[in-house]
């Protein structure tokens, strides 16, 4: 069975995807997934070089058949999203794809067609196969996007006898969290020192356990305040959650960012250090 290590933050700006790039660094036959879709930014660090790829069509968006329509304004008048403007064309980017204009056209003249949302790629890194996506501008279902690339990710790693899945996933709670929680093997999560770190911590934590994986809790850059890290802890120790690392501040974090590497590439530094050790702790439990 393949095992997936997904490394997510109840908020942006945490340092969850500089700690996925390390890891992928340390990690020895890994597979790479990126499904921070609506803001992927992992490939700024381990440069993928695109091998194979392919369209995503997240949904159906209307399309008037001129030759069919009567022009007798249902369409505007049953639209909730005002996408349908003068001369009775379909503004892609406010249609939602409800399909209600379809169903209440008298004419029959409108159908809704299969639309591009975004698209997926499989890539070589320096450290293993790289899945990752691009999600068009204003486009939704990313979850569904987020499960296309697992699916990727994990038929990678059973053909060529690799593991784990590592898995840089999005902020936050929303749909493309849930779809990238969907039978993890083992959930890190990183929060910072802040009020709303924790805040945002709680809201994750009581998302992740529903899923029944192994959790772990990371606080980066910890000491800039310690008393809320020490309140981190003890939410952990209340919610039986794993605290599995602190992870000081570094100025070395934002040089590795500059220089396009994983942090564990290019320092020596306190901050590299806990991430190698977390490294070290996490994959025993994998």
């Amino acid at each position: 069975m393949i095992k997936e290590l997904v490394i997510i933050s109840g908020k942006g700006g945490t340092g969850k995807t500089s700690i996925a790039a390390s890891f992928a660094a340390l990690a020895e036959n890994a597979v790479i997934a990126d499904c921070d879709v609506d803001a992927a930014d992992l490939h700024l660090v381990l440069a993928p070089k695109r091998e194979e790829g392919g369209e995503f069509e997240g949904g159906k968006k209307a399309f008037v058949n001129k030759g069919l329509c009567m022009n007798c304004g249902d369409c505007v008048l049953f639209c909730r999203f005002n996408a349908i403007g003068d001369y009775f064309t379909v503004d892609p980017l406010a249609c939602e794809g409800c399909g209600v204009c379809a169903r209440f056209c008298p004419a029959d003249a409108i159908e809704m067609r299969d639309h591009v949302s975004g698209k997926w790629f499989v890539s070589s890194t320096a450290h293993g196969p790289m899945v990752h996506a691009k999600l068009g501008i204003a486009e939704g279902n990313s979850g569904k996007l987020v499960t296309l690339i697992r699916k990727k990710a994990k038929e990678i790693a059973e053909r060529e006898k690799r593991g784990p899945v590592i898995v840089d996933g999005s902020p936050g709670t929303g749909c493309p969290v849930i779809a990238t929680l969907t039978g993890a093997s083992f959930v890190l999560i990183v929060t910072e020192p802040t009020v709303s770190g924790l805040h945002d911590l709680e809201r994750i934590h009581d998302l992740a356990r529903r899923f029944r994986a192994k959790i772990a809790v990371c606080v980066n850059k910890a000491d800039i305040n310690p008393e809320m890290t020490e309140r981190i802890r003890g939410f952990c120790a209340e919610k039986n959650a794993a605290f599995v690392m602190e992870i000081p501040y570094d100025e070395d974090v934002t040089a590795a960012i500059v220089a396009g590497k994983p942090l564990v590439a290019h320092s020596r530094g306190a901050a590299a250090r806990g991430i190698e050790e977390m490294w070290r702790r996490i994959s025993g439990e994998l």
